[in-house]
């Protein structure tokens, strides 16, 4: 019973202490998968690199070799866990989270942890943040759906699963919030923020524990400019607004180009590539902040740095548009960085010394880039800051990403790469206002509990039958195919009195209900009750002959209905 009262308060959609437990009980799983996960591209990395994130002292034969080793990898895991389950990353977790309230298929999941790692680790062109993402998300539905919790409670959990996960990856739990609310969610409601707020903040404690309070990029600060070096900042986001539209440009055309060859050839040829090019140019490999800054940070060769970002943009599209397991934000920040101190350049022309300007364009370019490919203002310049701990860079970051922003949707058509992904793999993300509005609340928040079973025959029932009462009457009874067939199914009724006009005579009006578990939302009863406007539905426990509570087509509209504030 206890449990019972528990889920009927997380079908609610409130603010309340068991939805505060949830978040952190989310939390703290989620980071403690991240966690792992990093140690475990950590202990790869030390085994077959020698030195984290640092490729550049590698053989180049070792470099050309070691992503093709780790494409083969990558698809022997897919081999054991089902290549029909080899879909994972951010937008498919967004697809999970709007038609299946966050649920994740656990070999999915096998598949994200291990080829993500080692896709990390062999150098490819990705971000962990997808990763991050997807098992964030898996680790905080699992328990959820083990203790059987109302789905708009699990959808909410894994919101808190992928802020936990954000925030135990980078360190960054307002940015994690953040992220959740403008891409995955793409709402703000309070009882939503309080428990990702809570998980997050849980991925972040974690992590500090494990790996430390620095920043992955402590090692850059912002430095004021001039005030008139603001005007180029507007520049700076038109070209990076455009910049964005050829990177997802170019990279749904490499996705749809080689959608048509299997699996097997895009991850090798996608190793090979990569392996080339990492046997040219070593600086390109990876996706690390750290290797990105040492181009402009020591020996300053703007040659170098536009080979790298060249490269850089090459094997991001290369890795993603192949679909090595990974994220597309890491690489965009890098990319990010390396655009801002280019474009930086052209301010020698009226300064003498533009090298004390790379730190802060670099840290605007990531902010302006990251806008534009995802589509994620707020999430772009919260990350940047808590990245850098750098919060005198808000204006100035507002000056390039707002026009980041619109030359990218406005002028250039520039849909967000998460929404164009989705598109192209023909998973629905979006919903109706309506069924959004209802997927909020549980059946358990609303059901009428309060009924009379009976299985009596209709002589009997009419007895029971009071014209006054508001207590609901069903009735139960079995459903036969033949007289030599034992019955097939048990039918539950909503027994209502029609007495005429005269109010001499009484007769029953039954009306058949469908099942609904009790997991389930409102939405899933108006997607059976909408059509004629009518009836009602019984909600039931594991068993469908269980019956718990009634819906009635009045109860959902005066729901849905209902004002809020």
């Amino acid at each position: 019973m206890k449990l019972d009262s528990f889920r009927q308060e997380l079908a609610t959609p409130r603010t309340s202490i068991q939805l505060c437990l949830m978040g952190i009980v989310s939390g703290i799983c989620a980071a403690l998968l991240i966690i792992l996960f990093r140690l475990t591209i950590d202990w790869l990395q030390v085994l077959f690199v020698g030195e984290q994130n640092d490729f550049s002292d590698l053989s180049p034969l070792y470099r050309l070799i070691l992503p093709i080793v780790g494409a083969g990898c990558i698809l022997a895991v897919a081999y054991v866990t089902g290549f029909k389950h080899y879909r994972m990353g951010i937008p498919f977790v967004i697809h999970r989270v709007k038609h299946f309230f966050g649920r994740i298929p656990f070999r999915t999941t096998i598949n994200q942890f291990f080829g993500g790692a080692i896709a990390l680790a062999s150098g490819f062109s990705v971000g962990r943040e997808g990763p991050s993402v997807h098992l964030g998300a898996s680790s905080s539905t699992f328990f959820g759906q083990w203790l059987q919790l109302p789905e708009n409670s699990i959808r909410i959990l894994s919101g808190c699963g992928i802020a936990a996960g954000i925030s135990a990856s980078f360190n960054t739990p307002f940015a994690a919030v953040i992220f959740v609310m403008e891409v995955v969610f793409r709402e703000y409601k309070i009882h939503i923020f309080i428990p990702i707020m809570l998980a997050a903040a849980c991925g972040s404690v974690l992590t500090r524990i494990v790996f430390g309070e620095a920043q992955e990029l402590s090692f850059i600060h912002f430095n004021e400019f001039s005030r008139w070096i603001y005007l180029y900042l507007i520049i700076l986001g038109i070209a990076l607004g455009y910049l964005a539209s050829v990177f997802n440009n170019s990279l749904m055309f490499v996705m749809q180009q080689f959608s048509k060859i299997n699996m097997i050839n895009r991850l090798l040829l996608a190793g090979v590539l990569t392996g080339i090019i990492g046997y040219i140019l070593p600086e390109s490999l990876g996706a690390h902040f750290d290797s990105a800054h040492q181009l402009f940070d020591q020996d300053f060769n703007l040659s170098l740095l536009f080979g790298v970002l060249c490269a850089k943009f090459l094997l991001t599209i290369i890795a993603i548009g192949l679909g090595i397991p990974g994220g597309v934000m890491g690489p965009v920040f890098v990319i990010g960085m390396l655009s801002g101190v280019l474009l930086a350049s052209p301010l020698g022309m009226f300064i003498n010394d533009t090298s004390e300007l790379h730190a802060s364009f670099s840290l605007l370019g990531m902010a302006g880039l990251m806008t534009a490919v995802v589509h994620a203002p707020l999430a772009a310049l919260s990350a940047v800051m808590e990245l850098s701990y750098s919060t005198e860079l808000i204006l100035p970051a507002i000056l390039v990403v707002v026009p980041a922003y619109v030359t990218s949707t406005q002028f250039l058509g520039n849909s967000s790469i998460f929404t164009r992904q989705l598109d192209f793999q023909k998973l629905p993300y979006a919903t109706s206002s309506v069924t959004e509005s209802l997927q909020k609340t549980g059946v358990l928040a609303v059901m009428d509990n309060k009924f009379t079973l009976l299985e009596e025959n209709d002589a009997q029932i009419l007895s029971h039958l009071n014209p006054n009462s508001e207590t609901l009457v069903v009735q139960k009874k079995l459903e036969q195919h033949n007289e030599q067939q034992a019955a097939q199914n048990i039918l539950f009724h909503l027994i209502s009195l029609d007495q005429g006009k005269n109010e001499d005579t009484a007769r029953l009006i039954k009306t058949v209900m469908q099942g609904v578990k009790h997991q389930a939302t409102l939405a899933e009863v108006y997607a059976i009750l909408e059509k004629n406007r009518a009836g009602a539905v019984y909600i039931y426990s594991n068993d469908p002959e269980n019956i718990i509570g009634v819906i009635t087509w009045s109860t959902l509209r005066n729901s849905l209905h209902a004002a809020h504030y």
